[in-house]
């Protein structure tokens, strides 16, 4: 399939529907339709019954994406060998099959079979719709992973971890020495243009009310440009109560991979299932802490709050302020996170605090360790290949250097070790 993302989202998924009902295909033909987000290509009372069926030749004629296969708990078989059927003759095509969430035994089947979802047969049509965007969403990552756009969230472990600080240096020294980037501040209140001494006329409010006629101009005129051409699109000036849905959000960032090399995006202190969605859709997630006790702690929360999204395989941390402590390993570290460390960037704040209050990001300014380091993270961003599920392949701070390996002992995090 080589239509992009966007036009899907315009044009609608082509769906096709196989059950052995036709007062159920009635009931699935308007289930679909009612999303918005699906055009039916095919709706066929029966399945097929062998590799050479006609049907299995009309689904690929009809250039079907997504099959809703449904299932008749009186007999179930029969719709799981469709399943199988369909998922050998047409690996491309997406298999959602639709029964009841009552018999796990029947999903187990289906699912094995090649379904990629199982949608409740008696739900309305929101559960399509959630199926329909992770459906986009992941070919959303495809893309990105194909056109080499990568997209990396910064996200806080606590409050005031330096999670904007972070974003901020980084995008400046990606487009410095990298490519075309976009910083997207998606904080609560947007604090990334103060860093970047910029008032810009637009935030990504405007964006998100606007997203039902962008395009590519009118993103460009949202923009507001730092001196060294990286483009900022900034965060909400006062709390915002809008929450975007996945399909918007998934619009949003396949207009921002299609033009820009680098996306960065600050979501700072969120925790909510906006920043969830941002993490599903990223490259790489980079948690922001420092070594003290609360903000392992709270590292450790964060990382089980995303394990629920297909954003688990992507988190990473960054140490900030980092200082050496004494018998206290990055090991020990990941340890208490459940996290790998990728990167530490040391504690300079009598450079970090005025060039924060100045507009004048140290990623600007050589000759600095600090400035040097966020110059690291962005080539270690950078150059690092992208997996076939759209992660990163980065290598950790403590397989950098083949000294400094772990003895026996564990240590524990206390106040005592962890406490800056």
């Amino acid at each position: 399939m080589t239509m992009n993302t966007e036009n899907r989202l315009m044009q609608g998924i082509a769906v096709a529907i196989l059950t052995e009902d036709r007062e159920q295909s009635v009931i699935l033909n308007t289930r679909a339709e009612s999303t918005h987000l699906a055009r039916i290509v095919m709706s066929q009372v029966g399945f097929p019954h062998g590799p050479s069926d006609s049907i299995l030749r009309q689904l690929q004629d009809q250039r079907a994406e997504v099959i809703l296969v449904d299932i008749d708990p009186r007999n179930a078989q029969r719709a799981v060998h469709a399943i199988e059927l369909i998922h050998a003759a047409t690996p491309d095509i997406t298999i959602f099959a639709v029964g009841e969430m009552t018999h796990p035994a029947t999903i187990v089947s289906a699912m094995r079979a090649g379904a990629r979802e199982f949608v409740d047969r008696s739900a309305g049509h929101e559960a399509l719709i959630e199926a329909f965007t992770r459906f986009t969403a992941s070919l959303s990552r495809a893309q990105r992973s194909s056109s080499k756009a990568r997209v990396f969230t910064f996200l806080n472990a606590k409050g005031g971890a330096g999670a904007t600080t972070t974003a901020v240096n980084t995008a400046v020294a990606l487009q410095e020495a990298h490519g075309r980037v976009v910083l997207v501040d998606f904080a609560p209140i947007g604090h990334a243009s103060l860093q970047l001494n910029l008032r810009p006329q637009f935030t990504i409010v405007d964006a998100l009310q606007n997203l039902h006629r962008m395009d590519v101009s009118l993103l460009d005129g949202l923009m507001t440009t730092y001196r060294n051409g990286l483009q900022l699109l900034s965060g909400a000036q006062q709390p915002h109560a809008g929450i975007p849905s996945a399909s918007e959000l998934a619009k949003l960032f396949d207009l921002l991979v299609s033009q820009y090399s680098f996306v960065v995006v600050d979501c700072s202190g969120r925790l909510d299932g906006t920043m969830q969605m941002i993490c599903d859709l990223s490259n790489a997630v980079l948690m922001v802490a420092q070594t003290d006790v609360v903000s392992l702690w709270s590292a450790s929360r964060v990382h089980d709050f995303l394990q629920e999204g297909a954003s688990r395989d992507r988190l990473r941390m960054v140490l900030n302020r980092y200082k050496k402590i004494p018998g206290f390993t990055d090991e020990d570290v990941e340890k208490a996170t459940n996290c790998k460390v990728l990167w530490k960037i040391p504690n300079n704040f009598q450079l970090i605090g005025p060039a924060i209050d100045k507009g004048t990001p140290v990623a600007m300014q050589g000759g600095h360790e600090v400035s040097r380091s966020y110059q690291g993270l962005a080539a270690e961003l950078a150059g690092a290949s992208i997996t076939s599920e759209g992660a990163l392949s980065l290598v950790y701070q403590h397989d950098k250097s083949d000294s400094k390996k772990r003895g026996p002992g564990q240590l524990i995090v206390s106040p005592m070790r962890a406490g800056q």
